[in-house]
This record gives structure tokens, C-alpha cells and sequence, in this order.
């Protein structure tokens, strides 16, 4: 998923607006993914929207509306959902659904074509794309670099008669500056601190829509018949359709609500009572001053470029404020306060090393992509006795001997997600569990992709690649199970963190 094609230019410098209606597009976000041309006479531009599911603050939408505004042509979005991609249920489904509710409104105030599309059957939505996209100038989709969108795309571009642009709206710093894997956040926050600076002028736009002359398209003959909108009911998320999907029943919407308007609100909220305890009080579960916005950033309902403006804003800064340091440190660099600078670690440090590791790397979601170190010490101990063992089906239900592990568990089942804290320690006690490294690699991944709002996404990988080793280094003494792999304990986790409440509200 690395950008190619026109050699890049170089970026803006940094403004303290953050956005402007029509910003000038970055060229490193930019990549053609086939040799087609555009189709001059084609009747539309195509924004195939695949991850950036939003109708504002989207890389990849300002590109389509430039090409419609350079081109002379309507625009026309289609955002599909599938009916058999992995680990497809009523609770994915579900979020994705409400956003695109929010996406018709947007759209349709706005006078542009909207097309969505929810797969009845697995394959029904098949040659939809290549339909809609006969009789366009050009296509453009979002770039993600995990899950089954990179080949889904490569397989696309090989099918279309048009160019196919893919547009990186991942992050602050395009994956393509970084030209290799990084391994540590450190030597990703030291290239941070001397990349990034040059990236913070160009934004997307905050208002796409309002582009003069954009206007909607229509769709080609018979596509409406065949590839229905999806039914208001069905973009309410009602139980009675979902029912009718083939997706599994079994994982119940969670009580988060999917789409920007949500995620805004959620946003808001964090900013205003959240962020100024996120450095003392983030740790501890019954305090929970975590953003809980990740589920929002895994399905594109909310840019990390607007979570930046509205930490920046609240904090009174500009890209002056930017400190001098370029040795990696943590604290300091941004000219915020210690709260913020905490927060934005995590949201621009840990979030786009995930992305950057998962870019460059096809093993990124394996066992196989944890570094050497981990898996020569890991499998030197795979032999090692396991006073406790469970299997899939017993950590699913949470039924083990460890009332933390099966609270965090419990959360995850009912909420889509654990608290930050406690999924560190939730993955290593399943390594300690599980007959072997690689089961329990393999156990991470199917109770996180199945119940996690943010699963199958790169920072879901880097944080269960974490607790097995990536992006960290070996820790002495020696131990069983875990050889130099970080060690963690629910009884130090009981003697460090506030859980009283925590355990109270998740005891089953």
C-alpha cells in the first residue's frame, strides 16, 4: 500500500489552520494503482469508499472533488459493505451501518450521488464496481494496510478500464515518508520529530462538500435494479434486518453507536473532561480517562487530523509551538501540556508506527511478523509446563480462575473493547495460558477480530504483537513461558491500579 507514480513534491509548510475548503493535495499521499487512463469522457468521477467512511476531513474525497472540479464532471460515492469479509456480525455491521446513515445525510444535503450498497448474500456485489466505474473518468479509494483491503484493491485495479488512485488518509505523516518498517517507537518518534513538522500545513478539508460547482451524478442504467440502496431500516441497524444478513448473530451490536456524528460527540466529550487527567489517570480502569475513540478511527468515521485540530485547539497551540528536540524523547516536543502530550503519543506515535509497520509488511497480522528475538525466546520456553491451560472456547466465555482476566474479558464481549490497561495484561495471560506461542497468537487474533470494535486493524495487531514482543525489547530475569518477553501479573495489576468499580461492573 506505498504511494508511487509522479515524483513528489514538497509539502506545504506548516499553517495554523489546519484545514482549508480546497487545500493543495500532498503528492506523497497519492498513488495510481494500474496504468489506465482517465477517461475524459466518462460521465463522473468515482469515489469508491472502502475505509474512510466520512464525508469531511478525507484525503481521498478532496481528491475526488479536485478531479471533479478539474475535470468538469459530478461525483458519485459508493460505499459498499460486504456480507462475507472475516468475522462479519451483527456488531460490525451494525457500526458500519450507522455511519453510513450519517454519510446518506451528508451526501444528500450536499446534492452528491450516494450509493450504499450492503451485500444480501456473500458475492452478491459482485461487478458492481466494475459497473459503476465503465462509465467514469477516473476511480479513487482509501488506502488501509490491513485486513483483506490491500488485495481486495490490487485485485480491483487489474479489472478497471479507468485509472484507480489510491489515497493514504491514515495519519499526519504520509506511510510513504517513512521508507522502511520501523521497528521501536522510538526510532519512529525521532523520524517523527524531523518529518512531521513539514506535514502539518497540509490538511484535508473540514468542508469538501461546499466545493462551487460539485453536484451529483446519475447512476447507470440498471445498477439501481440490481445493487439496491440499502433500506433506511437496514442504516438504523434495526435487529429485524440485520437478521435477514448471513452474518453471525452471535456478537450483539455493542452499546457504542457508528458515524461521525457519534464519533464527534464522543471527541467533544474527551476533550473536555478527559484530556486534562489523560496523563495521571488514563491507567487506571475505574478513572477511565482514555479516549475511547478508536473504534470511530478503525472505520474511518473519524479522522486523526481532526482529533489533532481539536486537541490543538483546546490546547491554544499553533505549529510555532513546536519544541527542538530530534532524539525520540516522549515529553516536550509538541509545546502542549504533559496531559496532551500523552494523548498524542499514543494517537500519532503508537497509532502511525502500526500503520507504518503494517504498510511495509506483509506479516504484520502474523505470528511470523513478531521480530526474531521474540519468537527464538518464545519457542525456546514453548515446551515449558502451564499451570493453567484454557482453550478457545473457555477464554471466549471467560472462564478461567483469574476473576481480572475474565472482567476484561466480559468487557470486551459486552462493550467491543477493553480497557487500555488491562488488554496488555488480558494478552499476556492468554501467552501464559495457551499451549504454545503461536496458539496463542492465534487465539489473540479470533477473540479480538471477533468481539473488538477496532479489530482487524493495524494497531489492534501492533498492541497483540506487543504483548508478545513487537516493539519492545528483551526484559531479564528469564522466565518460564515467557523467556525476556515483558512479564506482567494480575495480582501486580491488582496492587497497582484502581479496579474496584471496574470489577464490580464486569463480575458476570
Amino acid at each position: 500500500m506505498l504511494a508511487g507514480g509522479a515524483a513528489p513534491r514538497p509539502p506545504s509548510q506548516p499553517s495554523a489552520t489546519f484545514a482549508s475548503p480546497v487545500p493543495s493535495f500532498p503528492p506523497l499521499r497519492l498513488r495510481e494503482a494500474n496504468e489506465a487512463p482517465n477517461d475524459l469522457k466518462g460521465r463522473y468521477v468515482l469515489y469508491w469508499m472502502i475505509s474512510a467512511r466520512r464525508a469531511s476531513w478525507s484525503f481521498a474525497l478532496d481528491r475526488a472533488v479536485t478531479l471533479c472540479r478539474e475535470l468538469g464532471k459530478p461525483l458519485l460515492v459508493l460505499e459498499p459493505l460486504r456480507a462475507g469479509y472475516p468475522w462479519a456480525s451483527d456488531r460490525l455491521h451494525a457500526f458500519v451501518l450507522q455511519g453510513m446513515a450519517d454519510n446518506a445525510a451528508a451526501f444528500a444535503a450536499a446534492g452528491v450521488t450516494y450509493l450504499p450498497y450492503v451485500e444480501p448474500r456473500p458475492g452478491a456485489g459482485r461487478g458492481l464496481l466494475e459497473a459503476l466505474a465503465d462509465r467514469a473518468c477516473a476511480v479513487v479509494t482509501d488506502s488501509f494496510p490491513a485486513s483483506f483491503l490491500p488485495r481486495m484493491v490490487a485485485a480491483a485495479a487489474g479489472r478497471l478500464r479507468v485509472r484507480l488512485e489510491v489515497v493514504d488518509g491514515n495519519g499526519l505523516l504520509p506511510i510513504e515518508a517513512v521508507p522502511r518498517a520501523p521497528l521501536t517507537a522510538h526510532a519512529f518518534r525521532r523520524a517523527l520529530q524531523r518529518l512531521l513538522p513539514a506535514h502539518l500545513g497540509a490538511f484535508p478539508s473540514a468542508r469538501p462538500l461546499q466545493a462551487a460547482g460539485l453536484r451529483g451524478a446519475r447512476l447507470p442504467p440498471g445498477v439501481a435494479r440490481r445493487w439496491p440502496r440499502a433500506p433506511a431500516a437496514l442504516l438504523r441497524a434495526e435487529p429485524a434486518a440485520l437478521a435477514r444478513l448471513p452474518i453471525d448473530h452471535a456478537v450483539p451490536p455493542a452499546p457504542r453507536t457508528g458515524g461521525t456524528t457519534a464519533a464527534r460527540a464522543a471527541l467533544r466529550a474527551f476533550v473536555r473532561r478527559g484530556l486534562a487527567r489523560y496523563a495521571d489517570d488514563r491507567s487506571h480502569p475505574d478513572l477511565d480517562a482514555t479516549s475511547g475513540l478508536s473504534p470511530w478511527l478503525h472505520f474511518g468515521h473519524l479522522s486523526a487530523h481532526e482529533v489533532f485540530r481539536s486537541v490543538a485547539r483546546a490546547e491554544g497551540w499553533t505549529p510555532a509551538s513546536l519544541g527542538s528536540r530530534r532524539d525520540g524523547g516522549r515529553e516536550g516536543w509538541w509545546g502542549m501540556s504533559p496531559a496532551a502530550e500523552a494523548f498524542l503519543d499514543q494517537l500519532v506515535t503508537w497509532r502511525e508506527l502500526a500503520f507504518g509497520f503494517s504498510a511495509h509488511r506483509d506479516d504484520a497480522g502474523s505470528y511470523d511478523g513478531l521480530p526474531p528475538w521474540a519468537r527464538a525466546t518464545l519457542e525456546r520456553h514453548a515446551a515449558d509446563p502451564r499451570p493453567w491451560r484454557y482453550g478457545l472456547a473457555e477464554l471466549e466465555v471467560a472462564a478461567t480462575h483469574d476473576p481480572l482476566w475474565n472482567a476484561a474479558q466480559r468487557q470486551l464481549r459486552a462493550e467491543g473493547r477493553i480497557h487500555n490497561q488491562l488488554r496488555m495484561l488480558w494478552g499476556k495471560k492468554i501467552l501464559e495460558w495457551s499451549p504454545g506461542p503461536r496458539a496463542a497468537w492465534e487465539a489473540l487474533v479470533a477473540l479480538n477480530d471477533r468481539w473488538a470494535l477496532d479489530g482487524r486493524d493495524p494497531c489492534s495487531y501492533a498492541g497483540l504483537g506487543w504483548c508478545l514482543g513487537r516493539f519492545d525489547r528483551p526484559w531479564g530475569p528469564e522466565r518460564p513461558i515467557f523467556g525476556t518477553v515483558r512479564y506482567m501479573s494480575s495480582d501486580a495489576a491488582r496492587r497497582k491500579l484502581k479496579l474496584k468499580a471496574y470489577l464490580a461492573r464486569h463480575a458476570g
